[in-house]
């Protein structure tokens, strides 16, 4: 891999909490679904981050991969529900929304810090110019 500069560090950085923000968005969306089996519920996804180094040794992030948790849906009795099983059963998506609206806040200040990161690098960039005229 060749070097990595500070922009492609935070860039590939700010990529990777995009996944993630996405996943949260996702899981909040079908917080609270239905389904008629325990099978075919919902479950919370999670992505899965890798350190990538270049030949300097710097490194930054990537998704390795998303992943489905292994939180189990809860049953509930609704018979009366159209996705309702033979004995009236439902079950809800497996998301625990509190852990999801934190995951979505943090998510969002390293996002926000990436985006400092390249201003403060863009702004020392300029001065260095600035100072060469």
């Amino acid at each position: 891999m060749s070097a990595l500069s500070i922009f492609d560090i935070s860039g590939r950085a700010m990529s990777a909490q995009l996944v993630r923000l996405n996943t949260t968005a996702s899981n909040l969306a079908n917080a609270g679904t239905v389904a008629g089996s325990e099978k075919e519920a919902f479950r919370s996804l999670k992505p899965v981050f890798r350190t990538v180094m270049d030949g300097a040794g710097r490194a930054t992030v990537a998704v390795d991969q998303v992943t489905v948790s292994k939180m189990t849906p809860s049953k509930r009795h609704d018979p009366s529900n159209p996705l309702a099983d033979k004995d009236g059963n439902v079950w809800e998506a497996a998301v625990d929304s509190a852990a999801e609206l934190v995951e979505m806040v943090e998510t969002a200040r390293q996002y926000q810090n990436n985006v400092q990161v390249l201003e403060t690098a863009k702004g020392l960039i300029n001065e260095t110019l600035r100072l060469g005229q």
